[in-house]
């Protein structure tokens, strides 16, 4: 379904304005390789926030505390 929202919204632009249509499906991948370095980036934080969570759990988990 986004896929064809987003189709629908390029083609509308391209209707509108051409110039600035083309310029965004050119500039997509640009963008998209830009991106993944904050994707992984937003994966390290995560994974260091687990394992933060874990550790500070620890001895709860060790006492025999469930949730």
């Amino acid at each position: 379904m986004k896929t064809l929202l987003a189709l629908v919204g390029w083609l509308i632009l391209f209707v509108l304005c051409w110039p600035v249509a083309l310029l965004a499906l050119v500039l997509w991948p640009v963008v998209w390789l830009l991106s993944i370095p904050l994707a992984l980036l937003g994966i390290s934080v995560a994974a260091l926030l687990a394992l933060v969570k874990s550790v500070l759990f620890l001895p709860a988990r060790l006492l025999g505390y469930r949730a």
